[in-house]
C-alpha cells in the first residue's frame, strides 16, 4: 500500500524531527483558572489531543501580559505564572512523540470590555463597526511600553522552552496585537514603529528576535499570519509576502496562513479550490519562500490533503475544529479509516440570529467540545444552535456576547 504524504515525517531547518504532516492548530479553551495558570483541565485535553496523532499540536493563545487578555479563561505565562503547571501541561502534551507549541499572543485593543477598561495599541484608533459595542476605545502604546512588551514576548518563548514546551508560535494573525502594528488602518504612528512596511513590521521583527536570544538558535519558532486584512487600506498579499520573506531571511521555522480580523473574518470562509482556505493564494507566492508553510482551514477529505501535500502548496495540513469533535482524527487519517470529514452546520433555524451571531455560535459550540474533552467526556455532535447560546448564557451571562476568538 502506498505511503500517505500525511503520515511523512518533517524536519525543520533546527534539526528537530516532526512525526507527520498534521498539524493541530490553535483553538482558544477558555479553561484557565482565576490566576490564569493552565490546570489539569489543559493536561487531560493536550495528553488526548497527543494520543491522537498530530504532528504538532499548537495550544490556544497564551497572553504574554496578564493585564492584556483576549477573553476570560486565559492562559497567561510570566514570571508570576505556576511553572509545575506548565510543566504538567507540557509533559500531557507530547507524549506519543507529539511537538507540542506554544501560541503567545498579546489581544492589543481586542480585549473586551468584560476583561479591560482601557486597552493598548499601537495607535488609539478604535472599532468603527458594531463592534465598538463590545470594545473600550484604546489608548497608544508609549515606545517605553512597546520595548517592555518585546521584552514580555521573548521571556515567554524562554519560560516555555525551560517548562518543556516544543516550541512556540507568534499569533500575527486575526487583528491581534501583532497584526495591529502591520496593518496602517491601526497603525497610524510616526516613530520607528509606523509608516512604510519597514517600520510597521518592525515589532514583529524585534520579537522573534528576542526570542531567539532568550530561547536560542535551535527551539523552533513559528509565526501565524494574515494574508490579508480583506479591508481597503489595509495589510494586503503584497505586503503579508514581503513579511513572510523578511521573516524567512530571518530564520522563522514555519509559517501558518491565515486571514482576516473581527471585521472580516475570512479565516471561516473557504476559496475556489474545493473547501481549503487561502490555497489559491499560496499557489501564487509558494515557490518564492523557503520557510516551511501550514495551511489551516477547510480540509475536510484526506484526499485534498494529499494532493495539496504532494504539489507542495504546503507542508503540513492545520486542522481546528474537526479535532474538538474526534480528537483521535489524525490517527484515522493516518490509517486511512477516515477519508473525509463531517461538521454539524449549527442553525437556531431563525436565519437572521444565525447571520447576526454565527459565528458566536460556532465558537461557543466548539468550545464546549473542548470543555466536555478535558472533562474527560465525549464530544456531543449536533445541528441544534440554542444549546451552545443558551449555555454559555448560564455560564457567563451577557459578556458571552462578546466577540471571540477560535484560532
Amino acid at each position: 500500500m502506498t505511503n500517505l504524504n500525511v503520515d511523512s515525517p518533517l524536519t525543520l531547518t533546527n534539526g528537530q524531527n516532526i512525526k507527520n504532516r498534521l498539524f493541530k492548530a490553535a483553538m482558544s479553551e477558555a479553561l484557565a483558572s482565576k490566576d490564569h495558570n493552565p490546570n489539569e483541565y489543559h493536561q487531560v485535553l493536550y495528553r488526548k489531543w497527543a494520543e491522537g496523532g498530530s504532528g504538532i499540536v499548537v495550544t490556544g493563545n497564551v497572553m504574554v501580559d496578564r493585564n492584556a487578555l483576549g477573553e476570560p479563561g486565559n492562559v497567561v505565562l510570566d514570571s508570576k505564572s505556576n511553572r509545575n503547571n506548565f510543566i504538567s501541561w507540557s509533559n500531557a502534551g507530547t507524549v506519543n512523540n507529539t511537538n507540542l507549541w506554544m501560541q503567545l499572543n498579546h489581544p492589543g485593543r481586542q480585549s473586551p470590555k468584560s476583561v479591560s477598561a482601557q486597552p493598548v495599541a499601537p495607535s488609539a484608533v478604535p472599532f468603527d463597526s458594531n463592534l465598538k459595542q463590545f470594545f473600550n476605545p484604546p489608548r497608544e502604546l508609549t515606545k517605553r511600553e512597546i520595548d517592555r512588551l518585546i521584552e514580555k514576548f521573548g521571556e515567554a518563548a524562554q519560560l516555555a522552552k525551560e517548562t518543556g514546551f516544543s516550541g512556540v508560535q507568534i499569533h500575527g494573525a486575526h487583528g491581534y496585537l501583532v497584526s495591529q502594528f502591520l496593518s496602517p488602518i491601526t497603525n497610524r504612528r510616526t516613530d520607528e514603529f509606523g509608516g512604510d512596511l519597514t517600520g510597521r513590521m518592525l515589532f514583529l521583527k524585534k520579537i522573534y528576535l528576542e526570542m531567539r536570544r532568550k530561547a536560542g538558535e535551535t527551539f523552533p519558532i513559528g509565526l501565524k499570519l494574515n494574508i490579508s486584512d480583506f479591508t481597503e487600506g489595509g495589510f494586503n498579499e503584497k505586503e503579508s509576502l514581503t513579511v513572510m520573506k523578511k521573516m524567512s531571511d530571518l530564520g522563522i521555522d514555519l509559517i501558518e496562513i491565515s486571514g482576516g480580523n473581527y471585521d472580516n473574518p475570512k479565516m471561516f470562509k473557504a476559496s475556489s479550490d474545493e473547501e481549503v482556505f487561502f490555497i489559491d493564494y499560496v499557489k501564487e507566492i509558494r515557490h518564492r519562500l523557503d520557510t516551511l508553510i501550514v495551511i489551516t482551514g477547510g480540509f475536510r477529505k484526506l484526499s485534498t490533503m494529499e494532493k495539496a501535500l504532494n504539489s507542495h502548496y504546503t507542508d503540513m495540513i492545520g486542522l481546528a475544529r474537526p479535532l474538538a469533535l474526534k480528537p483521535e482524527l489524525s490517527n484515522a487519517l493516518v490509517s486511512r479509516q477516515t477519508k473525509t470529514i463531517e461538521l454539524p452546520r449549527l442553525t437556531t433555524g431563525l436565519p437572521a440570529i444565525d447571520d447576526k451571531i454565527g459565528g458566536l455560535i460556532g465558537i461557543s459550540y466548539y468550545e464546549q467540545q473542548m470543555a466536555r474533552i478535558a472533562e474527560g467526556k465525549e464530544p456531543e455532535i449536533y445541528r441544534n444552535a440554542w444549546k451552545p447560546i443558551v449555555k454559555t448564557l448560564r455560564v457567563h451571562g451577557l459578556r458571552a456576547l462578546t466577540p471571540r476568538r477560535s484560532k
